[in-house]
């Protein structure tokens, strides 16, 4: 009987950790990206980039960014900026995408850190451009631009080669959200039926593409 009576704790012990467990990992934030199809409310229906359905519902007063095209030459001195890349041997960062924060962004996530999902061992950096004329402002690496980007505790140089994928970042509205447009929310929380929600988005817009 006294065995029978652990083992059957036992069993609601696990049982229980089980339990927890998936729970936690229902409430973890995660990152979806894809196009959407159709939006009924504040509910949007997407196909996932691995094709995958996808349905996001959104708070009443989601924040929402446009997302729009753009090249090296729209990186100013000045501009607070986010690069995800790859660290080089020479301690520099080879950008796998750029966004140009819009000036409301300002500040947002600055610093630089490992473990950005881009790339094997990507990182990601936020912070301004050094104004062109200072200590390793604006440069070139084998042709490619290189802009220094100081953030709070130092600086990183940002190597932009042409593969980069560089969009800027504007306020958005709900109007952006609409079928057919590219979309990517990167602190989604996974619900007992299936189902996200999000507080923010990032819509593509004119051609943009959320990366």
């Amino acid at each position: 009987m006294k065995t029978s009576r652990i083992l059957t704790a036992t069993a609601l012990v696990a049982t229980f950790a089980v339990s927890a467990a998936y729970a936690q990992q229902q409430q973890q934030p995660q990152r979806l990206s894809g196009t959407i199809e159709r939006v009924e409310g504040n509910t949007v229906f997407a196909k996932g980039r691995d094709n995958a359905p996808i349905t996001l519902k959104l708070s009443g007063n989601v924040v929402v960014t446009a997302v729009l095209p753009a090249t090296a030459a729209d990186i100013k001195p000045g501009a607070y900026i986010g690069s995800g890349a790859t660290p080089q041997a020479d301690g520099s960062q080879k950008a796998v995408e750029v966004h140009i924060f819009a000036e409301s962004q300002r500040g947002q996530g600055d610093g630089h850190r490992p473990g950005w999902y881009g790339t094997p061992n990507g990182t990601m950096t936020n912070g301004a451009v050094e104004p062109t004329g200072t200590v390793g402002a604006a440069s070139t690496s084998g042709g490619d631009p290189v802009f220094v980007v100081k953030y709070k505790e130092g600086d990183k140089r940002i190597v932009v080669p042409p593969t980069a994928h560089i969009v800027r970042y504007d306020v958005g509205s709900k109007s952006e959200i609409k079928a057919g447009a590219p979309f990517a929310t990167q602190a989604a929380v996974k619900q007992a039926d299936g189902t996200f929600t999000a507080e923010r988005i990032n819509v593509g817009k004119d051609g943009g593409r959320p990366f």
